[in-house]
């Protein structure tokens, strides 16, 4: 009997066969990425506009759902809501996909699981890729936080009356959060791309609630205290760390970053915010192909910064 196509398409079993989780492979390439989205509790779908960029350059790459997210499967146990168990999860899919040597890379919260994963098991790496994502939580709080101490004082009195209250759902509080900050730095663009949008759609608020919090701001969930900043050095494999201009995460954290991974490039992107791959997606696509072209032929040497 033929083979079935399935247009890349993969369920990987996890956790011992329990749950499964989507995965989808994209183009053909000596170069091989798997991709770990934002959230937690997001999907892959906000990576969509890869298509138009790594194919061409030789890249083959890879979607995957944790799970949780839309397309994988959906447990209702908030047990599973750990870091750990989501580092393990990553191991768990490269094997089932049989990736060896490959590059992996992370954006926000998909930044802080690679972090996690390229600490546990470097050997399988051939390099990384940390997009929108510092080091610590603690330092994500603090600079959003400054961020937030940048908007007019009667709003962030309203902002705090709905908070102290825990309406974060209120519409006129959500519109704060959306008009004033999300289309500051999270997306800059007007309006948002589809697949974006898309993506919050379908996004799971158990595993994102469980982890982060109620939103950007309270962070209350169980990952509030990861701090990997005494663990960076030993990351040793090719590190390219992106940042966009007006991101929620500090540039200078980033900066920082950089000076403590031995082998690491730190591209601050101008123009962009958290999701520079697509409000500055020409300037973030060049750093990103730049570094993996000079990983595949052996020319990296860290710079650009």
């Amino acid at each position: 009997m033929a083979e079935i196509k399935t247009g890349g398409v993969r369920m990987i079993p996890v956790r011992g066969g329990e749950y499964r989780v989507w995965t989808k492979r994209v183009g053909r390439g000596p170069a091989v990425m798997l991709t770990l989205h934002g959230g937690p509790g997001c999907t892959h779908e906000y990576f969509e506009c890869f298509e138009d960029f790594l194919p061409r350059q030789g890249i083959e790459f890879y979607y995957y759902d944790q799970l949780g997210s839309h397309y994988s499967d959906q447990p209702e146990d908030i047990g599973l809501w750990t870091v750990e168990r989501f580092r393990d999860e990553v191991e768990e899919v490269r094997a089932g996909l049989g990736l060896g040597n490959f590059i992996l890379y992370g954006q926000s919260w998909g930044g802080m699981l690679a972090i996690e994963y390229a600490l546990a098991h470097p050997e399988h790496l051939k390099a990384l890729i940390i997009s929108n994502m510092t080091a610590s939580i603690p330092s994500y709080a603090a600079y959003i936080n400054e961020l937030r101490r940048r908007l007019p004082p009667e709003i962030q009195e309203v902002m705090e009356i709905y908070e102290a209250r825990g309406e974060y759902s209120a519409p006129e509080y959500e519109k704060i959060l959306i008009g004033r900050i999300y289309s500051q730095y999270l997306c800059r663009t007007n309006p948002w791309p589809e697949p974006l949008a898309r993506m919050f759609r379908h996004m799971n608020f158990q595993v994102y609630n469980t982890m982060q919090g109620p939103n950007e701001f309270i962070i209350t969930g169980n990952f509030k205290d990861w701090d990997r900043w005494a663990d960076l050095h030993r990351i040793q494999v090719p590190t390219l760390l992106l940042v966009g201009e007006h991101d929620t995460m500090n540039p200078a954290d980033i900066a920082e970053m950089g000076r403590r991974i031995p082998n690491s490039r730190v591209a601050v992107i101008p123009g962009g915010s958290h999701c520079t791959m697509w409000d500055a997606q020409e300037p973030y696509f060049e750093a990103l192909l730049r570094f993996v072209a000079d990983v595949q032929s052996g020319r990296f040497a860290g710079a650009l910064r």
